[in-house]
C-alpha cells in the first residue's frame, strides 16, 4: 500500500534528513513541497540528493514543507504516472493557489501492471485529503472544467510528438525570420483543446526554474525561443464564447496564466500591438461576412477596412494571418455548422503552405473510440454503414453505451437519473424548435422549470412530452438547472459529457423509398444558419450538428428521432433500448 510520510520542514539539511526515513533515499517516490498557497509535486529515484537540488531553486526554497509518497512496489513507471495523476487533480482541486509545476513531461504510457498501480491512486487522494493536501473528492473534480481543461493533462503520443515537432519548427522559422503556420486536424476527443491549452503554458513557461522535463531536445528549443524572443505576445483565440468563458477561468486560476491571454477574433483585430504566436482553437467556428446580419455585420467590416482586407470578403481567419507571424490552428472540418463559418477550401489552401499534423488517439468515446466516430459520422451521411456495430462487444474491445429509445421521456429521464449517479450527463438537440421562452422565464430548479411548462412557458413538444431550451448561453453546462434543459449545439460543441441524450428534430428525416437522409428546412430553425444557405450545404451543416452532439458523451449516447423513418432507420445501426 501506498504510503504518505510525514511532513518534513523544507531546509536546507532536508536532503540529509529524507535520507534517513523509509524509501528516502534510492527508491522511486513521489514528493509534494508545500506551504499554505502553492506546492510543487515531483518524482525522483532519490528523494534525498532531489530534494537537495530543489532547494536551490529561489521560487522552490519559498516552500515550507515536504512529503513523499511510496510504495514497496513502486517503479519509475508507476511514479511518472503518480506523479501525473496527482498534478491534473491537484491543479484543478484548488486547495493550493498554484502549482508551480511546469508542464513539459506528462505523456500517456503502457506499463507491467498499470492498473495495479493506478488502483492504489485512489487511496493516495485520501491520504492527502485526510492530511489537509487535498480537498475535493476524484470524481467531482474530473467533471470540473479546470480539470478538463488543465494544461497539465497527461497527453497522447500523438499529442506530444505534434507540440515536439510545433516548438521544433518555430525554432527553425524564428531564427530564419520567416513567417509560419501549423494546422493540427483532430477529429472529436482528439484532445485539440488541451493540446492548444498545453503549448500555451508550455511556451510561456518560465524555463529556468518551473520547467522539469527529461527531454532534452524539447528543453533546448524552449530555451532558444526564450532567448530570440524573451516575452514573446501569446495569445490564445477562441471565436466561442461560452468555451471561451470556460478557458479563461481555467487560465485565471492557473500558476503562469492568466484570463486576458484567452481573445476574441476581434479583440486580435483591433489590438494596437502585433502578436508573434497566436493560438486558434476550434478554428472551424472562426467567422466569415455571409449570413450575418446587424451588428454583426457592421463590426465584421469595420474590422477589414481597418485591417486593409476587403471590406465584404475578409474574414477572421484573414485577421489572425495578418496581426501575427506565427499562428497554430486547431481544426477539424466535420465541425463546421453553420455558413457563417470559414469556407473549408480556406483551410485546404492553408494546408499547402503550413505543417500540418494529425490526432488520431480517440479519448472521449470509451472503448468505442475512433471506430464510434467514424461509425457516426457514416449514419449522418449518404455513405451508410456497411454492418450493424454492437458496441457493448467486449470479445472485440469495445465498450460504450449506445443506444436509441422510441420514447423521448423515457431516454431525458434516463440521462437526469445518469447526472444523478455520475454527473454530467445533459440532453441536447439539434435546433429544430423556435427559442419562445427566450428571455421571459429564469427557472433555477426541477419545480420551477416544471411551474414554467404548466404555465405554458415551453418550447419543445414531443408528443406531449414538454422542454425548454437552455436558460443561459456560457457554461451552461455547469449550471445547476442544466440537467431539466435541452442544450442547443451552441452549448455545447467544444465540451465533454459523461452520458448525452440527443434529440433529433424533425429538420432530419428519412426517405424510405430511396433510402437517404433528407433536410426538412422548415424545421430548422436557426436563422442565421439556413439563410442564404443552400440545401445542398444546409443539409452537410445538419449532418454536422447531429455527429457533434452524438460524439459528446465519454461513457455513453442515447438517441430519440422525431421522425417515424428515420428511427426505423436508425435502429438498423444501434441497439434498441428495452
Amino acid at each position: 500500500m501506498a504510503e504518505l510520510s510525514n511532513e518534513l520542514k523544507f531546509s536546507q539539511k532536508v536532503g540529509n534528513e529524507i535520507s534517513v526515513i523509509k524509501y528516502g533515499k534510492e527508491w522511486p517516490i513521489v514528493y509534494i513541497i508545500y506551504d499554505d498557497e502553492e506546492a510543487y509535486v515531483g518524482e525522483t529515484v532519490d528523494a534525498s540528493v532531489r530534494m537537495a537540488q530543489h532547494y536551490e531553486n529561489p521560487r522552490r526554497r519559498k516552500l515550507k514543507n515536504v512529503r513523499i509518497i511510496a510504495d514497496e512496489q513502486f517503479n519509475k513507471s508507476a511514479v511518472l504516472d503518480l506523479e501525473a495523476f496527482l498534478i491534473s487533480h491537484m491543479a484543478a482541486d484548488t486547495r493550493f493557489k498554484n502549482l508551480q509545476n511546469g508542464n513539459a513531461g506528462h505523456q500517456r504510457h503502457n506499463y507491467y501492471q498499470k492498473e495495479m498501480y493506478e488502483s492504489k491512486f485512489a487511496g493516495v487522494w485520501r491520504s492527502l485529503q485526510r492530511s489537509g493536501l487535498a480537498n475535493k473528492e476524484i470524481d467531482r473534480i474530473e467533471d470540473e472544467n479546470l480539470f478538463k481543461f488543465s494544461p497539465y493533462k497527461t497527453l497522447t503520443s500523438d499529442q506530444y510528438l505534434a507540440a515536439c515537432h510545433i516548438v521544433h519548427g518555430l525554432v527553425e522559422n524564428i531564427e530564419k525570420g520567416k513567417k509560419s503556420s501549423y494546422l493540427v486536424s483532430g477529429g472529436p476527443g482528439t484532445g485539440k483543446t488541451v493540446l492548444a491549452i498545453y503549448l500555451m503554458k508550455l511556451l510561456t513557461t518560465d524555463v529556468d526554474n518551473d520547467l522539469d522535463s527529461e527531454d532534452e531536445g524539447l528543453i533546448e528549443d524552449l530555451m532558444k525561443i526564450r532567448q530570440i524572443m524573451p516575452k514573446p505576445k501569446i495569445g490564445i483565440v477562441v471565436s466561442m464564447s461560452n468555451l471561451r468563458e470556460a478557458l479563461q477561468d481555467v487560465f485565471k486560476s492557473t500558476y503562469g496564466l492568466s484570463a486576458d491571454m484567452v481573445k476574441t477574433p476581434s479583440n486580435i483585430a483591433s489590438s494596437l500591438e502585433d502578436f508573434d504566436l497566436l493560438i486558434v482553437d476550434e478554428a472551424h467556428r472562426l467567422k466569415a461576412p455571409r449570413n450575418m446580419m446587424g451588428t454583426e455585420m457592421s463590426n465584421i467590416r469595420n474590422h477589414n477596412v481597418n485591417l486593409g482586407l476587403s471590406r465584404n470578403n475578409g474574414t477572421q481567419l484573414d485577421w489572425i494571418l495578418k496581426k501575427s507571424r506565427y499562428q497554430i490552428l486547431f481544426y477539424d472540418e466535420f465541425q463546421s455548422i453553420k455558413r457563417t463559418d470559414v469556407e473549408k477550401e480556406r483551410f485546404d489552401e492553408l494546408k499547402k503552405t503550413s505543417d500540418v499534423f494529425y490526432l488520431d488517439t480517440q479519448m472521449r468515446c470509451g472503448k468505442g473510440g475512433e471506430k464510434y466516430i467514424k461509425y457516426v459520422r457514416d449514419i449522418f451521411s449518404d455513405n451508410q454503414p456497411e454492418e450493424y456495430v454492437e458496441f457493448k462487444d467486449k470479445d472485440r474491445g469495445l465498450d460504450y453505451d449506445f443506444q436509441i429509445f422510441d420514447d423521448v421521456k423515457q431516454m431525458t429521464d434516463l440521462i437526469k437519473k445518469k447526472n444523478d449517479e455520475c454527473g454530467l450527463c445533459r440532453n441536447v438537440a439539434g435546433y429544430a424548435w423556435p427559442w419562445k421562452t427566450k428571455g421571459k422565464i429564469h427557472p433555477e430548479n426541477e419545480e420551477q422549470t416544471e411551474e414554467a411548462i404548466r404555465r405554458g412557458f415551453y418550447d419543445i413538444d414531443i408528443d406531449g412530452n414538454k422542454y425548454i431550451w437552455n436558460i443561459k448561453y456560457l457554461n451552461w453546462v455547469g449550471t445547476k438547472n442544466s440537467r431539466n434543459e435541452i442544450g442547443c449545439i451552441h452549448t455545447i460543441q467544444g465540451f465533454d459529457l459523461n452520458y448525452a441524450g440527443v434529440i433529433i428534430g424533425n429538420d432530419l428525416k428519412y426517405d424510405e423509398a430511396s433510402g437517404k437522409l433528407y433536410v426538412d428546412k422548415q424545421q430548422y430553425f436557426d436563422v442565421n444558419g439556413k439563410n442564404k444557405t443552400g440545401d445542398k450545404e444546409l443539409r452537410e451543416y445538419i449532418f454536422n450538428i447531429y455527429a457533434v452532439l452524438c460524439t459528446r458523451g465519454i461513457c455513453g449516447t442515447y438517441i430519440y428521432a422525431c421522425d417515424e423513418g428515420l428511427r426505423k432507420y436508425l435502429k438498423k445501426y444501434i441497439k434498441t433500448y428495452r
